[in-house]
C-alpha cells in the first residue's frame, strides 16, 4: 500500500469516526451520516490498496 493512499485511508477512517460520534452526542444526523460515510470511504480505499498489495505479491 502506498504511504500516501495509507495515510489517506487512516485519515477518512479517523475524521469519519469523530465526526460520526460528535453527530450522535448532539443529535446531529446529518454530521453523524456524513461521518459514517467518510468512514466508509476510508474502509473502502483501504481495502483497495491491500487487493493492490495482494496482487503484486
Amino acid at each position: 500500500m502506498s504511504a500516501s493512499e495509507k495515510a489517506k485511508a487512516k485519515t477518512e477512517q479517523t475524521v469519519g469516526k469523530v465526526e460520526k460520534e460528535v453527530g450522535g452526542a448532539v443529535g446531529n444526523e446529518r454530521i453523524a451520516a456524513e461521518g459514517e460515510s467518510k468512514e466508509a470511504k476510508g474502509d473502502l480505499r483501504a481495502a483497495k490498496e491491500k487487493g493492490k498489495d495482494a496482487l503484486k505479491n
